[in-house]
C-alpha cells in the first residue's frame, strides 16, 4: 500500500471508531429513554412505541451522516463505499448490541472493533471525481 492508501484506512479507522462510539451512545441513550416511557406510570399498550421507533431511527439514521462528516473533516473525498457499506452494516451491528438482551461488554467491544475494522477497509474503496 502507498502512504497515501495507507493514511486513507487510518482515516477510516479512527473516523468509523468515533462513529461507532457515538452512534452507539446515541441509540443507548434514546432507547433507555424509550423504555422508561414504556414502563412509566400512565403507560398503556403502545406507550413508548413513538419513542423507540425514534431510538431507532436516530440511531440508524446517525452513523452514515457521522462516517461522511468525519471523513469530510479528514479531507478524504470519494467515502462513497465507506458511507453506504456502514450504512448497511450498522442496523445489523449496532441493533444487536442495543436491542438484544444479554449482549456482555466484551461482546460490545469485540462488535465495535469489527465495525472499525470493516470501516478502515471500506474506506480504502475511493469513488473518483467526476470530471
Amino acid at each position: 500500500m502507498t502512504k497515501t492508501r495507507t493514511a486513507r484506512c487510518l482515516k477510516g479507522v479512527v473516523v468509523s471508531a468515533a462513529a461507532v462510539a457515538l452512534c452507539y451512545w446515541i441509540w443507548t441513550s434514546a432507547r433507555e429513554w424509550a423504555d422508561d416511557a414504556q414502563a412509566g406510570p400512565d403507560s398503556t399498550f403502545g406507550t413508548g412505541f413513538l419513542e423507540a421507533l425514534l431510538a431507532q431511527i436516530a440511531g440508524v439514521a446517525s452513523m452514515p451522516l457521522l462516517l461522511w462528516a468525519g471523513m469530510r473533516a479528514t479531507r478524504e473525498r470519494g467515502n462513497h463505499v465507506l458511507v453506504l457499506g456502514g450504512a448497511l452494516a450498522w442496523p445489523f451491528i449496532g441493533g444487536h448490541l442495543v436491542e438484544d438482551a444479554g449482549v456482555t461488554a466484551t461482546e460490545t467491544v469485540l462488535y465495535c472493533a469489527l465495525f472499525t475494522l470493516l470501516g478502515g477497509l471500506l474506506s480504502l474503496a475511493e469513488v473518483p471525481p467526476r470530471d
